[in-house]
């Protein structure tokens, strides 16, 4: 039987129930998913299902992201509501290359894990099974492993193994309907332009959850810990002078009360400067590349291949001695101490829950 996968959660427990009921069937798992998005939240739903398929010793096969192709099969359905329209087309667009791939390797069944998901509709994937079973000859088998308790069970037996538990169906639309709803930001569809692996982004997770794995192979017992904390996400900033944008980075948790000011400078200690307005700190390049231990030649460079987040961090702290201070700190390559500089700032903090490894010795 080919079992369509949609993630770990779902098919751990699915998989486990599936061959109680069926003893002599060779189960195959097939991660077929374009919706899901970004494709780094692809990524890390894979490496899950991954690691669930070789814990339970599945053979799993990874089908083609098509996102393009999704996108244009959902075309006219963006603001469909989970559970309409939308999901009709994601269930049939799924399904049926799950049909192709059962035919392609000579299989007569097939099933999908999204039946086990408590926000996905049995009716609907059921409809959808009929339909791919008129137009492709195989058998879509449609067990209910959801009744007498098998929610709880599932999610119960997720916690136990340690599984990525995201929480939205996959889909951008899915996605923003959510966090609108919750009024949190969609930091999911953010990637700054340095590609800096920030916290609690899916590329955190993602190196995470790698690590999480190599302990796992080498026996190291370990514990998962999540723990709530201010995040931070620099939406767009930049620095004028004479109406001119200069080359500028700004460093972890910099905010003002508005997303603009003008200012100049007040005060100077070595190569650190200190602006007349909302406690801004300017840093000479030099500067910047004493506190960091790098060499950069340039902003340029900085962007090309930044420091760790928590390493800059760390140098912002040993020039601010509150580790809750919001300051703007801001390298720039020269700095004009008669100048008149214009700043642009918007920056988002919010609360949020990151995971991290606790190794026990």
């Amino acid at each position: 039987m080919l079992v369509h996968i949609c993630c770990a959660v779902d098919s751990h427990y699915f998989l486990q129930k599936l061959r109680e009921a069926y003893p002599n069937e060779r189960l195959t798992g097939f991660f077929y998913d374009p919706n899901i998005h970004p494709y780094s939240e692809y990524r890390l739903r894979l490496l899950d299902v991954q690691r669930s398929c070789k814990k339970l010793g599945i053979d799993l096969i990874e089908g083609e992201y098509d996102y393009e192709g999704w996108i244009d099969a959902v075309c006219g359905l963006e603001n469909e509501p989970e559970k309409g329209a939308r999901c009709d087309v994601c269930f049939d667009n799924r399904l049926e290359r799950t049909a192709q791939q059962a035919a392609a390797m000579g299989e007569k069944r097939i099933t999908t894990t999204l039946l086990t998901s408590p926000k996905k509709s049995q009716e609907q994937l059921q409809e959808a099974g009929r339909s791919i079973e008129r137009r492709y000859g195989v058998e879509f088998v449609a067990p209910d492993f959801r009744k007498e308790g098998g929610t709880q069970e599932q999610f119960a037996m997720a916690k136990e193994e340690k599984l990525y538990h995201q929480d939205y169906c996959g889909c951008l639309y899915a996605l923003t309907v959510q966090r609108d709803q919750q009024r949190k930001l969609a930091d999911e569809l953010f990637s700054p332009l340095s590609r800096r692996i920030l916290p609690e982004s899916i590329e955190d997770r993602i190196r995470l959850y790698e690590k999480r794995m190599e302990l796992e192979d080498a026996g190291i017992a370990y514990k998962i810990v999540r723990e709530k904390f201010l995040n931070y996400r620099l939406l767009r900033a930049y620095v004028k002078v004479k109406g001119e944008v200069i080359p500028s980075w700004f460093l972890p948790y910099s905010t003002l009360k508005r997303d603009f000011t003008k200012f100049r400078i007040a005060d100077k200690i070595e190569d650190i400067y200190f602006a007349n307005r909302e406690e801004i700190i300017l840093l000479s390049l030099s500067a910047y590349n004493k506190l960091i231990d790098k060499n950069y030649q340039s902003i340029q460079d900085i962007f090309k291949k930044p420091p760790d987040f928590d390493a800059e961090m760390r140098a912002r702290g040993k020039i601010i001695y509150n580790f809750l201070s919001l300051t703007p700190i801001i390298v720039l390559e020269n700095i004009d101490k008669n100048a008149t500089y214009r700043l642009y700032l918007n920056a988002h903090i919010y609360e949020d829950v990151r995971e991290h490894l606790a190794i026990f010795s």
